[in-house]
């Protein structure tokens, strides 16, 4: 047997005092300022939907001393919600808890907001706050590269206006692009071959006039769902393709109060007529009675986070329940039609693929217009869509409501200290550190990386809290001296083994082709958080230092230089409390 011999750091002498330490040859001199100090940085964002808008709120409120700029690739702010503005287009997330806490919105006028609205919601948010300066749109970062030496990225910039090219820096880049933004076409072959109207539901043409045409809608999945009951009325002939079954939920209002659960209560105090618009006495009493308004969204909030206990695949009696009441649901929306219900029922178990509510579109399948196709497609010829069986269906449009590239590997290149990200995140199932940060990518975050929390309720809290969280490691690089921070890597890969070993324990595991597992059927779940949501708020509560590695400034590289001249800022701000300790609030933990 061999035996290895670990080094033992040596000992050497520092004015007088014995030490252990790897930096005792390299002279170290006391830096001038009080503990506290912030050092100066430059904060570089991409994307200004919600998760952006909110880091603006978050790093101006805790932070000092920095620069911040967004780079936005559209013409305007909302991510998602300037960009998806096809007919239907909705969040299925109650409007009142798709919002930010620091800004509730007593008049949104459905209890599911449509996209121009929540997109309205969102511009007003910039306005309000005085953000513009924050953000350049028509702006797009198309490379990333991280250099050691000085501790900064070097990053190349596209003015989408102009067609420059430029180059900026940055201590810290913070990706909040999302992952339900970078739409692609179906893998269909000869699929520009056709000659009539081909059309993407995310990047929905404004003049696009499907009046008394014959259109095929390609996919079921949240968009399509939507899609389809609101133009059905208004096509000649509508052909729906569906290559696997999904589960539809019934409305979401229906569902709350059948489960039981803790919004079945207040749903009956609250007025809205049959298509879900609050009535504007209602709105009236939102506005004016606060505490009741509040009540209203905790109690949302609540219910909403209980869904977690039915993707368990040992969920119990509220999983066996839930599922009872989902078929019964299909069965009677789709007027029992065998072929329907063989069609689209799912056999896998609820919630392998995302659970949507989509009220109209199963019903909208049984009108006389529509026809839903099975049958596995060919290819696309000139005239339409020719199916396996050698039939062609000769259409006007082809819409695809196909989805997005859902793979987390970046838009562009960005190189860290193992190469370009693109590359691993391509070769090897992605991993994060809680999905916020990646091995070997120093000063790096991301909202919504890899394992996310993406299907357990409202993007807009779980970024006040990654928004906090990121801020939290700035504030700490910035006080404490710190150059470089990055995710060890034995903590990314004990995190990701957890979350490998807890996925099978759920209904998103099963064998269904779904994009929470990067669009396969039997690969691992990459897209979601090994946990609820309230788990997963819970987990960022606190930084884990242990789990990373650290640069620090200076030739001397001394971790506990940033102790500095003995005074604390915190003694020395003329505006602060020097005696804060004896306040009742400084006894917390």
């Amino acid at each position: 047997m061999t035996r290895h011999r670990v080094p033992r750091v040596s000992i050497q002498n520092i004015n007088g005092a014995n030490i252990r330490g790897n930096t005792a040859n390299t002279p170290y001199s006391i830096r001038e300022e009080p503990l506290g100090t912030a050092k100066h940085v430059r904060i570089v964002g991409i994307g200004a939907g919600a998760s952006g808008i909110n880091l603006i709120r978050t790093l101006r409120r805790h932070l000092t001393n920095y620069e911040h700029v967004i780079y936005e690739k559209n013409e305007k702010v909302g991510g998602t919600w300037f960009e998806n503005r096809y007919p239907g287009c909705r969040c299925d997330v109650p409007s009142h808890n798709y919002q930010f806490s620091w800004r509730p919105n007593p008049e949104w006028s459905n209890f599911f907001s449509p996209a121009e609205e929540i997109g309205q919601y969102l511009e007003r948010i910039c306005e309000d706050e005085h953000m513009a300066d924050s953000i350049k749109t028509r702006h797009k970062v198309v490379g990333a590269w991280w250099d050691e030496s000085r501790g900064f990225w070097d990053l190349s910039i596209l003015n989408l206006e102009t067609g420059e090219e430029f180059r900026d820096q940055a201590n810290f880049l913070i990706d909040a692009s999302g992952i339900l933004n970078n739409w692609k076409w179906p893998d269909i072959p000869n699929l520009k071959s056709f000659q009539g109207e081909l059309v993407h539901t995310a990047s929905w043409p404004k003049d696009f006039d499907y009046a008394n045409k014959t259109v095929a809608v390609i996919g079921n999945g949240s968009s399509g769902i939507q899609l389809l009951p609101t133009i059905q009325p208004n096509v000649k002939k509508l052909y729906h393709f569906v290559r696997t079954p999904t589960w539809i939920i019934p409305p979401r209002i229906m569902s709350m109060i059948q489960m039981g659960g803790p919004a079945k209560t207040i749903l009956g105090e609250i007025e809205m007529d049959e298509k879900e618009n609050f009535t504007p006495r209602q709105v009236g009493k939102f506005k004016s009675d606060p505490a009741f308004y509040r009540k209203f969204i905790k109690i949302i909030e609540q219910d909403s986070n209980g869904a977690f206990q039915i993707t368990l695949k040992n969920g119990g009696p509220a999983q066996q329940f839930a599922t009872s009441k989902v078929v019964q649901y299909m069965t009677y929306a789709l007027g029992g039609d065998e072929k329907l219900c063989a069609a689209l029922i799912p056999k896998f178990p609820l919630g392998c693929r995302r659970i949507t509510p989509a009220p109209g579109y199963l019903e909208a399948l049984r009108a006389p217009n529509v026809e839903v196709i099975t049958e596995a497609i060919a290819g696309v010829v000139p005239e339409g869509i020719q199916l396996a069986s050698g039939e062609i269906i000769k259409l006007d449009a082809i819409i695809c409501a196909t989805g997005f590239d859902t793979s987390f590997a970046p838009r562009f290149p960005i190189v860290g200290r193992y190469g370009n990200v693109q590359d691993e995140m391509k070769a090897d199932v992605p991993r994060a550190y809680m999905s916020c940060a990646l091995a070997g990518v120093p000063n790096y975050f991301t909202f919504l990386g890899p394992n996310a929390p993406i299907g357990h309720g409202s993007v807009f809290t779980l970024s006040e809290h990654i928004a906090r969280y990121i801020t939290r490691v700035i504030l700490k690089c910035q006080t404490e001296g710190i150059k470089a921070i990055v995710p060890s890597d034995s903590a990314v890969a004990d995190y990701s083994r957890h979350v490998a070993a807890f996925m099978p324990r759920t209904a998103w595991a099963s064998p269904c082709k779904s994009w929470f597992k990067g669009g396969s059927e039997d690969g691992p779940v990459t897209a979601l958080h090994p946990g609820s949501r309230v788990h997963f708020f819970h987990m960022l509560e606190r930084f884990r230092a242990e789990d990373w590695d650290y640069v620090y400034e200076g030739d001397g590289a001394n971790r506990f230089g940033y102790l500095g001249n003995g005074f604390s800022t915190k003694e020395l701000d003329p505006e602060g409390d020097p005696a804060w300790y004896l306040d009742e609030e400084a006894d917390v933990l």
